[in-house]
């Protein structure tokens, strides 16, 4: 007996699906390597759609990050980027700022990065007021390493350094900024990405050195070695934490476990960059040398 079959219709190709922010990505890199839960990939998010909204193109900005799990971001972006040795993104991106300084240059990178190895240059560049957007992912601990204790780990938090609890004052990042010399101090979290966004593209807008903490999850060690379970617990922690408060003190913006987490713009003042004060004090005085 014969068996008639029927020739179904070839299905129909859909073209691929792309990000929306697909320009600012090198997505040959992608899927990235952060854990799942992490606040890297919200972090990311959010700068590319300031950029978008800033209308600024890949020839108008570099990014410069150091070592660790949030430097990972310059592998990742379709712009001028630069991944440097650890603790030195600073220092980089002072020198790209005073060489090409019509160019926006973000340095993007972590607490440990930044805070621990990187911190005389953090705090010398807002002295100077280097004309550079400070980026920091605080995460509470070096998660790329393994989970080690770092300077912004709070007291009594454990890490692979610190099982039994660290014992060291953190820094309050925000104070840190605006008492080193900042011109635009703000923080906030994973929870709040469009204040966030709205946070980087008033940081980039504005001349002179410019601060935005992040404060992330990192689900994987800092979390599980303190109990506060995956990344959706840690996010929906912040959401019931999370004060906004704009203005508000830097000195009383200390990160302490079971507190309300102060956030909002801190600070925005108006200084002279760096290359204006030489403009104003060097240049000048060598016109008057010549007469």
């Amino acid at each position: 007996m014969a068996v008639r079959t029927r020739k179904l219709p070839a299905p129909e190709v859909l073209p691929a699906a792309s990000h929306p922010m697909h320009k600012y990505l090198r997505e040959d890199r992608l899927p990235h390597i952060w854990c799942s839960g992490c606040g890297l990939g919200t972090a990311l998010s959010c700068f590319t759609h300031a950029l978008d909204e800033l209308g600024l193109g890949p020839k108008d900005v570099a990014v410069v990050s150091g070592i660790g799990c949030t430097g990972r971001v310059a592998g990742y972006v379709n712009l001028d980027s630069y991944h440097t040795t650890h603790g030195r993104a600073i220092p980089f991106a002072t020198g790209l700022t005073i060489a090409q300084p019509e160019k926006k240059v973000i340095v993007f990178s972590g607490d440990g990065d930044l805070f621990a190895i990187g911190g005389n240059h953090f705090i010398h560049a807002a002295r100077r007021n280097i004309d550079i957007t400070v980026i920091c992912v605080n995460n509470f601990n070096y998660g790329m390493t393994g989970g080690q204790f770092g300077p912004t780990t709070p007291i009594g938090a454990r890490g692979t350094t610190a099982p039994y609890g660290n014992y060291e004052n953190p820094f309050n990042l925000p104070y840190l900024a605006a008492s080193s010399g900042a011109v635009y101090v703000a923080r906030w979290t994973t929870v709040h990405v469009r204040r966030l966004k709205d946070a980087m593209v008033e940081a980039i807008e504005k001349p002179g050195f410019t601060f935005v903490e992040l404060v992330s999850p990192c689900p994987t060690n800092y979390g599980r070695r303190n109990g506060l379970g995956d990344g959706l617990e840690e996010t929906r922690y912040y959401a019931q934490r999370s004060v906004i408060c704009h203005g508000a003190d830097p000195k009383e913006a200390d990160l302490i476990p079971g507190e309300d987490i102060i956030v909002g713009k801190f600070l925005e003042r108006d200084r002279l960059t760096f290359l204006q004060m030489y403009e104003k004090q060097i240049v000048e005085k060598n016109k008057l040398r010549h007469f």
